[in-house]
């Protein structure tokens, strides 16, 4: 068998990867002329956080997010491994204490603790909640990466290319086109997510930090000089070509409150897409006649891409009697 995937975002390229790792030919089109702002992939903070999200998601995502830290794990070198740090200040506590009672994989932190772990923050939180196990990755080089491995494998991928085809016989089409399968997927909504770059030497910080706090919650993750992504909003609508003065003065205030420096740090980049999601926030595999489709992600991209990109391929294989060839660590 062969399979043709429409679409380049995390969706596609993670199900690329695994069915080429299986020893299926397989074929990307993407619309867009390469990787960039058309796709809500490249907007992502590729925080690799499944217990984190229990804040906002129900138990089956820190399941398969638990399963797709592994998958990364074992095939991206850049991958950073240091845990994730959830503070708030001592007026938020209980919102520490609320999010402490909806998730596992943690544990207390007092402000020495907190300081030892970020000095940047020393002396600023009183008490934390650190997830040791959870990583995070930069995640336009992870598209770059995944893109690299499907041609290694004799994959290819096209780009400036819509693709029609349909499944027939042997010739599977997977849709990974996130919500421009909207007319197909009737109950795919959009939820607009808005992010900000800022650059600044005046501080280090070692892994995602999530600021808790009623009004200005938000998450702060480090990337390669002195580059931090603050994001990210979640505003239900379907607009993704302006960015409001209101997002922006919330994800500024949330950087300030983590730490004044911020106030002072070079703006590189502002940014927008439209993620898609189902009615209940959870992804879902959809197997027609003509095609599957593998959308609704909703915030959880690169967290939940890489299980669902293996229960696709189980299930397809499955199906059609084909041999699997076993994966091996190429990192």
């Amino acid at each position: 068998m062969r399979v043709t995937i429409v679409g380049a975002g995390i969706a596609g390229l993670s199900c690329a990867v695994e069915f080429a790792e299986r020893g299926v030919p397989v074929e990307v089109f993407e619309q867009g002329q390469g990787f960039g702002p058309q796709s809500c992939s490249w907007f992502a903070g590729g925080m690799l956080a499944p217990w984190c999200e229990c804040e906002h998601s129900a138990e089956l995502i820190a399941k398969l997010g638990e399963q797709s830290l592994a998958w990364w794990t074992r095939r991206v070198p850049a991958l950073v491994q240091r845990g994730s740090l959830v503070v708030a200040h001592g007026r938020h506590l209980s919102e520490l204490v609320a999010l402490s009672r909806r998730t596992t994989h943690y544990e207390w932190l007092d402000s020495t603790a907190v300081a030892r772990l970020e000095p940047s923050l020393a002396d600023r939180f009183p008490r934390a909640l650190f997830f040791k196990d959870e990583a995070h990755i930069d995640p336009r080089g992870a598209l770059r990466y995944l893109a690299d491995r499907v041609i290694a494998l004799g994959g290819r991928i096209h780009f400036g290319i819509t693709c029609t085809d349909e499944s027939q016989g042997d010739h599977l089409v997977i849709d990974c086109t996130g919500l421009a399968a909207r007319h197909q997927l009737q109950d795919l909504r959009g939820v607009k997510g808005e992010m900000l770059l800022l650059r600044s030497n005046e501080i280090v910080l070692q892994r995602p930090v999530r600021l808790v706090d009623p009004k200005t919650s938000a998450y702060i993750v480090p990337r390669a000089e002195g580059v931090f992504m603050i994001g990210a909003t979640m505003i239900e609508s379907d607009d993704s070509t302006r960015m409001t003065a209101r997002s922006v003065l919330e994800l500024l205030s949330a950087a300030y409150a983590l730490h004044p420096t911020f106030g002072e740090a070079e703006v590189l980049e502002l940014g927008t897409q439209v993620r898609p999601a189902f009615p209940d926030n959870m992804p879902r595999i959809v197997w027609r006649r003509d095609r599957i489709y593998i959308n609704g992600f909703f915030r959880h991209g690169y967290l939940l891409a890489p299980a669902f990109a293996q229960m696709a391929a189980d299930a397809v294989l499955k199906e059609k009697g084909c041999r699997q060839v076993a994966y091996e660590n190429h990192a």
